[in-house]
């Protein structure tokens, strides 16, 4: 094989070989899609491949402006299948439902700089805490490769993720002194994947649960594909009264200070929280002036990329999204584990989750 097996072009990850690009930012006739978040689904591709327990998210948001639904060919996980001759399989990634690793074997099968088998991981979570699994969708596999191209949207040292039991209890807590002092409790969450992993993780006995409708629309796909949340509803102008002081509202981050919003204040006001990753560092839990910060997060912290690097049992390893550079170099002069290991950049039009960005995926 003369050229690598993946390509970084205009259009994203290109695979010459079998005629398809991974996660393209820009409308290509064939895309093998790792999830349905915006910076790796783009709008107006031919045909659509993605794992089959997020097609129903795919289709919610790549759907023309006319309502018309693309084809979309759903894929079960570890079963392999063939695109323009390259056999490809998909692999759970622990992000959002449906969320997948893309394995994708080069047809001369050489492990060579080139050709082997390479791994696409997206977005992904691993999750090491066995007694507090994930339950929104299936949990992250590493997938033994030649090849890794990892994300590295949280690779600095400084990431490192607390037990998500823990994180749980604090937000219950939270919400529960809120109620005692008739505050409403609002969560600022992305509403693909974060919103419901937040969801999941509240105590529904402490008052009633309201979602903003894009939340609510989307926790509706989670529950038709099986996935057990808290009793909600779709926070609105007709039921504002039953939250108003003891509930708990999850919306978009976008939705702060909105007369939307403000329509759910308790008698003593209210009380919001952020929930991403980027609580970790300190000086953000003052991002959009949130009252409280909650380190939630769906993608690999520093411990988790290591050690999904040598889960892979990888040679080389490209990195992409975030702190590229940091992690490529890292990886080359101190590896992850055991010893330095080949590693280069893939350019990217997108950082994986921009801190700026109120609906950046977090």
């Amino acid at each position: 094989m003369d050229r690598p097996l993946l390509q970084p072009t205009d259009r994203g990850l290109w695979c010459e070989a079998g005629g398809f690009h991974v996660d393209p930012w820009r409308p290509v006739e064939v895309a093998v899609v790792t999830h349905a978040h915006a910076d790796h689904a783009a709008s107006g591709c031919g045909r659509y491949i993605t794992a089959a327990p997020g097609a129903g998210l795919l289709s919610a948001r790549v759907r023309g402006a006319d309502g018309e639904v693309p084809e979309i060919e759903p894929r079960e996980y570890d079963e392999p299948f063939d695109v323009g001759g390259v056999r490809l399989s998909l692999h759970p990634a622990g992000h959002t439902l449906g969320s997948a690793q893309v394995r994708i074997e080069a047809p001369n099968a050489s492990p060579d700089r080139n050709g082997g088998v390479w791994v696409v991981t997206g977005d992904y979570r691993p999750s090491p805490e066995a007694h507090a699994p994930n339950t929104t969708c299936a949990p992250f596999e590493a997938v033994t490769c030649d090849t890794l191209l990892t994300e590295s949207t949280f690779g600095l040292p400084i990431y490192r993720w607390r037990d998500p039991a823990v994180i749980a209890e604090e937000m219950n807590e939270w919400w529960r002194a809120n109620a005692a002092g008739e505050r409403t409790s609002v969560i600022f969450a992305y509403a693909l994947g974060k919103a419901q992993r937040v969801l999941s993780m509240l105590d529904a006995s402490i008052g009633p649960i309201g979602l903003h409708g894009a939340v609510d629309t989307l926790v509706g796909v989670y529950r038709e594909a099986g996935v057990t949340l808290p009793a909600t509803q779709h926070a609105n102008r007709d039921n504002a009264t039953e939250f108003k002081g003891r509930g708990v509202i999850i919306a978009p981050p976008s939705t702060d200070g909105t007369p939307w919003l403000r329509r759910f204040k308790g008698k003593h006001g209210s009380r919001t929280a952020f929930a991403s990753g980027w609580m970790a560092v300190r000086g953000r839990r003052r991002w959009r002036s949130a009252d409280k910060g909650f380190v939630v997060s769906d993608h690999a912290d520093w411990e988790g990329l290591l050690a999904t690097v040598r889960a892979t049992g990888a040679s080389r390893v490209g990195v992409t999204h975030g702190y590229a550079e940091q992690v490529s170099r890292y990886l080359r002069e101190v590896g992850a584990g055991n010893g330095p290991i080949e590693s280069f950049v893939v350019p990217t039009r997108y950082e994986g989750e921009p801190a700026d960005s109120g609906e950046a995926d977090s």
